[in-house]
């Protein structure tokens, strides 16, 4: 019994090697397709993970520093508040807080009747129903929002009870007010106020109420305008202080009972970064997993064609003494080749991508040292996965059969 001729992995490599060699062009084809899957997932996780990180920076400049709390106010008016307006000064002494202030707002559903005008013109509407909020001297920096016209009112307006209000963006745009340097009056329930101010838009998401209220000092709330207790607390903080300042907070505001209190606080930024990446990742997964899938379909095609098109090179090599296993082995080899170079060749596409991007957005880049590693061997499982059925039937064909050549 003879026995089949000896043949060594090297001579599978070159084999294999010679045939992808030989056409070049093709070659260059079936690698474009595993260029451009593996390009594309590269690229795709490369830039979720890049802006999921910018998206939580921005978010850690702005939301992260906001903290809201709300006060529960008593049915009995003749209770204690829970948060005086003195308690302030406690919130504004914690460590982080970098400005703190509170209001008591008409209720909705009972705005009070404002006016910009004593006279009655039966043409139009000069009565409307605002929210009036009732704060202090620290409102503007809390509510992150800024005076546009004129001033806010200071710490002897208050102390004065003085009749002074500054109208959000909306409500001086309803009234009609647009100058206050003739200190125009409005009367609210027919109380009338001169207006200081006009304040711009709140950048705070849910306070988009104080763009359509009229502000007033608290005492002078109290006092001419029935205004209840303090309902809302705005804080801002320093960066990365927001969780301990809503821990402390409510005993600063209110030792006695500290859980009566809601605290809103921003979640934690490096959760909102895993959050981010993962949402964008996910969405932008399936386009590369297609791009990937696509090329396997081109390697397993071209391969498939290039096994019917030497069928008699296989059948000689079969003669030859050639067993199924080595050529079977030099299919794979070929498609394992052509996946690796499209995954080397399509990871540093991507990263280059990725690079690009980042410079033209002015964004840190972030790509995953695994990932750039791990995309050439993605590429050759590919190619290996491609190969499969093409390397099978080629191993399948009889020698006189295949020495015939295709059918």
């Amino acid at each position: 019994m003879s026995r089949s001729p000896r043949v060594r992995a090297r001579e599978i490599v070159s084999e294999a090697l010679s045939g992808i060699g030989s056409r070049p062009a093709r070659t260059a084809l079936t690698v474009l397709g595993t260029v451009l899957g593996i390009g594309t997932l590269v690229t795709t996780l490369g830039v979720s993970a890049t802006a999921g990180n910018q998206i939580a920076a921005r978010f850690d400049a702005a939301t992260a520093t906001e903290v809201t709390i709300t006060v529960p106010v008593p049915e009995n008016t003749e209770r204690l508040p829970p948060v005086p307006w003195t308690a302030l000064d406690n919130l504004s002494r914690l460590n982080g807080v970098t400005a703190a202030s509170g209001y008591a707002r008409s209720r909705s559903g009972n705005e009070l009747p404002v006016r910009s005008t004593a006279l009655h013109d039966p043409t139009r509407v000069s009565t409307r129903k605002l929210t009036v909020i009732a704060t202090d001297v620290a409102f503007p920096a809390a509510a992150r929002t800024a005076v546009t016209t004129g001033r806010f009112f200071d710490r002897g307006h208050v102390t004065r009870h003085d009749r002074v209000a500054v109208l959000g963006p909306e409500a001086a745009e309803q009234l009609g007010v647009t100058r206050v340097d003739q200190q125009p009056a409005i009367f609210v329930d027919d109380q009338s106020f001169s207006v200081i101010g006009i304040l711009g838009p709140s950048t705070r998401t849910d306070q988009t109420l104080l763009n359509s209220a009229i502000v007033v000092p608290w005492s002078t709330a109290e006092t001419t305008l029935r205004a209840g207790p303090i309902d809302t607390v705005l804080v801002t903080t320093a960066l990365g202080a927001a969780p301990l300042v809503a821990e402390q907070a409510p005993v600063a505001l209110s030792p006695n009972d500290p859980l009566a209190l809601q605290v809103s606080a921003p979640p934690d930024p490096a959760d909102l970064r895993t959050g981010v990446a993962q949402d964008v990742s996910g969405m932008l997964l399936v386009l590369g997993l297609v791009s990937l899938v696509v090329g396997a379909l081109g390697i397993a095609n071209v391969t498939l064609v290039t096994v019917i098109e030497r069928t008699a090179e296989i059948g000689l090599r079969r003669a030859l003494g050639a067993r199924r296993r080595h050529i079977a082995a030099q299919f794979l080899g070929e498609s394992v080749f052509v996946g690796l170079l499209g995954g080397v060749i399509g990871a540093s596409l991507g990263i280059l991508a990725v690079v690009t991007i980042s410079v033209v957005r002015n964004w840190t880049p972030v790509v995953d040292g695994w990932l750039a590693a791990g995309a050439p061997a993605a590429g050759a499982v590919v190619g290996l996965v491609a190969g499969l059925y093409p390397a099978f039937r080629a191993a399948s064909m009889q020698p006189v059969d295949a020495l015939r050549g295709p059918a």
